[in-house]
């Protein structure tokens, strides 16, 4: 790792799984967090947009964070992974204690989205998070995506914040590689660059770029970690077969749905959680559960088997699988082989 930089490799955005009745699933949440550090992940981000945000409540928040940093804690430190708090909002007083919080928690970082809907200038975007930094206790992930803030934090405003001790890192997604290849040049040597585009995490390791905060590591973490791996060894060829791989799975993954509606399809055809998701997001419709589960067959994560005639798909509850198909997740040890 490059001196001083503190967030390298594969980090999932993990969705958060609810019962039938919309409540935080606890069994199944604490499932996923030892299955992600069982395969190898690098870090968790947690309660961001791919664990449903917009909709949870701050106690809700507090408990998956606690409960993740009480889990990793479980590992000896030097195999402890990183736990990231998601707890940036558009409002830069609420941030600040949500960051607090999560420090108290023992979160090892706050992710902090760009402020969206205030349409704040580079200015304004600037102040948000150098107060934050200031005064939330914790190392800074800028989350910079304007697909859905409307606002994009660019290149100088980045170099900027970057200065500060506290911002630490950026997660990318604004899909613009003349801003993504500015960034990792000018960027100091201590700051981390992180793809926030699942489909980009090669072309940004081969930039130079240090690894990715995803959505399809909840399906594959050992992959994607492997994936990261490789390219920091300078194993292309390795790196370039995973990609390749799963890049059917990562396209996916934003089919049929605004995130996480289609991984959380994807989650309960492999038998890990329900498809549960709350208002005014909708499970999968059929049709594009249909492609999923084509997907997750041709790609080794469902082990196809015949199917009877005039079977249907998999129903809405979860974590039931299609009749045709049978849950193979892979384990740790298959993703690293």
């Amino acid at each position: 790792m490059p001196p001083n930089r503190q967030f390298r490799g594969a980090f999932t955005a993990l969705v958060t799984p609810f019962t039938a009745t919309g409540a935080i699933d606890e069994t199944a949440f604490k499932a996923l967090v030892r299955r992600q550090i069982d395969s190898c992940i690098d870090g968790l981000v947690l309660a961001a947009s791919t664990g449903e945000s917009p909709t949870l409540d701050p106690g809700e928040r507090e408990w998956l964070v606690g409960t993740a940093v009480e889990i990793a804690s479980e590992r000896p430190s030097r195999c402890r992974i990183k736990i990231v708090a998601n707890t940036g909002s558009n409002d830069t007083a609420a941030t600040i204690r949500a960051t607090r919080r999560a420090a108290q928690l023992g979160a090892d970082a706050a992710m902090c989205v760009a402020p969206y809907y205030n349409k704040p200038d580079q200015r304004m975007i600037e102040a948000h998070f150098r107060a934050i930094a200031d005064d939330g206790a914790l190392p800074i992930i800028v989350y910079n995506v304007p697909s859905r803030t409307g606002v994009n934090v660019e290149t100088a405003t980045l170099m900027g914040l970057a200065e500060h001790p506290r911002i630490v890192a950026v997660k990318e997604a604004s899909a613009n590689m003349d801003q993504i290849a500015a960034i990792l040049r000018e960027r100091p040597s201590r700051f981390s660059v992180l793809a926030g585009d699942d489909i980009w995490t090669l072309p940004m390791l081969a930039m130079g770029g240090d690894g990715v905060i995803c959505t399809c590591a909840n399906e594959i973490p050992g992959e994607m970690a492997a994936m990261c791996s490789a390219g920091f060894a300078g194993d292309w060829d390795a790196a370039r077969r995973i990609h390749e791989r799963w890049l059917p799975l990562m396209k996916a993954n934003f089919v049929g749905g605004p995130n996480p509606v289609p991984v959380k399809a994807a989650l309960s055809l492999m038998g890990l959680t329900t498809d549960m998701v709350r208002l005014p997001l909708l499970p999968l419709e059929e049709a594009h559960r249909a492609r999923l589960r084509s997907v997750l067959e041709a790609t080794g994560l469902l082990e196809p088997t015949a199917r009877p005639a005039g079977a249907g798909g998999a129903g809405r509850g979860g974590p039931a699988t299609d009749a045709g198909s049978t849950p193979r997740v892979r384990t740790a040890t298959a993703a690293h082989a």
